[in-house]
């Protein structure tokens, strides 16, 4: 049975849109097929198609399921890098071994000063599709480092992943079953004035690892420690 994403399916049963599209034109799925929905925030439908029109197909519900949650959460702040593409391969990772939330960060040493979020939300659709996890990632947009640190206050562990020699790694420090806010910097790390803001904001320097990482590979192994220290 194929998969896909609608957010108000309990309230408007219908799909439209891109997944509308898909559905119908793509996967020709015509009145009367069964086919599974998520609304990306733990529920998951099987529905049955009934009228077809230019635009949309409505919905009839034959079960819904709530699906599990994981027992921790996982926040990445990222600077975004040069290249959308390296971008849209770390989102869609990310979805696919799941973590809750990704804030990207405009660094003193930043690759990409705007960004645009249309085409990484749809990576992180088709990542939780994939994956089945049920749960979307929220994906906020981009912020400025110093507002970030002195504004935002996760309740949760908090960690910096510096390039630098003697740090204890991620896998050290972290805990399971607590919440995880990870910062990754630019391909240039961040600026000593950057490090310690963090610092005197309670934010733990740690290493990822003895090799130098991209940027996007450094989200995603971070991500996968967290993962693995949960049993996940």
């Amino acid at each position: 049975m194929d998969d896909f994403y609608q957010p108000e399916i309990a309230i408007s049963p219908k799909l439209t849109g891109d997944e509308f599209k898909h559905c119908t034109r793509v996967l020709r799925k015509k009145a009367g097929d069964l086919i599974g929905v998520f609304d990306g925030n733990g529920q998951y439908f099987t529905a049955k198609i009934g009228s077809v029109s230019k635009d949309h197909c409505t919905l009839e519900i034959v079960d819904q399921q709530t699906l599990p949650q994981k027992p921790f959460y996982t926040h990445l702040v990222i600077a975004p890098t040069k290249s959308m593409d390296r971008i849209e391969w770390m989102v869609e990772k990310l979805g696919e071994i799941g973590i809750d939330e990704i804030t990207f960060i405009h660094t003193q040493h930043a690759e990409r000063p705007k960004m645009k979020l249309d085409r990484l939300e749809k990576k992180a659709i088709s990542a939780m599709k994939q994956s089945k996890s049920g749960y979307l990632i929220k994906i906020n947009p981009l912020i400025r480092f110093n507002e970030f640190i002195k504004n935002t206050k996760p309740i949760s562990h908090k960690y910096l992943a510096a390039v630098r020699h003697g740090l204890p790694t991620l896998q050290k420090l972290l805990s399971p079953g607590h919440p995880a806010t990870i910062l990754i910097g630019p391909e240039g790390d961040f600026s000593e004035n950057e490090i310690n803001l963090a610092s005197h904001e309670g934010y733990e320097l740690v290493s990822l690892g003895k090799n130098t990482l991209r940027t996007e590979t450094a989200g995603l192994m971070a991500c996968h420690i967290v993962n693995l220290i949960n049993d996940y």
